[in-house]
This record gives structure tokens, C-alpha cells and sequence, in this order.
């Protein structure tokens, strides 16, 4: 099993729920996807993140797979116009 996880700091918190919506969309548009959570950060603190992205994948090739989706492509232009930074992690269990 593949964890992908993403933290997202945006310029504007008014793009919170649309980049929410927008992520957890990709649940049902790309099969590869096992498990997708999309949470908003409730401390709110100067070193906190705005979104976090946790997603489970079978395999590294699954996760490959989703990279390059057209869906995922579209979310991460959308990301890309409202993003202050975005960090992540990948790791195997």
C-alpha cells in the first residue's frame, strides 16, 4: 500500500472549500484511488497548512497512474493559481 499525503498552503483562505471540493472530487473519476481524505485545518496557526491530502493507492504504478490522470492534471491547475506552497510525503506499509 502507497500514503500519499499533501498540505497545501493557499494565498486565500476564500479558496479553501473550492480546492476541498475539487480534490475530494477525484474520488470517483480515478479508479486507481483506494482511499481519499480531504481535511481543513482547525488551529489555524502561522506554521499550519490551509488543506491536508491523504490518499491510498495499491501500488507506486497506481499511484503514477493518478499523477498523470487528466483529472488530477485539472486539480493541480486549479492548485497551481491558489497556492502560496504544498509539500508532501509518499511512503509504503
Amino acid at each position: 500500500m502507497i500514503t500519499h499525503i499533501v498540505f497545501f498552503k493557499l494565498k486565500d483562505v476564500k479558496d479553501i472549500d473550492r480546492v476541498k471540493e475539487a480534490l475530494l472530487g477525484l474520488k470517483d473519476k480515478i479508479p486507481q484511488i483506494r482511499h481519499l481524505e480531504v481535511g481543513v485545518d482547525v488551529i489555524r496557526s502561522e506554521r499550519s497548512y490551509h488543506l491536508a491530502l491523504v490518499s491510498k493507492f495499491d501500488s507506486l504504478a497506481d499511484l503514477e497512474a493518478y499523477q498523470v490522470h487528466p483529472d488530477h492534471q485539472e486539480v493541480v491547475k486549479l492548485i497551481n493559481t491558489v497556492k502560496e506552497s504544498v509539500v508532501s510525503v509518499d511512503y509504503q506499509s
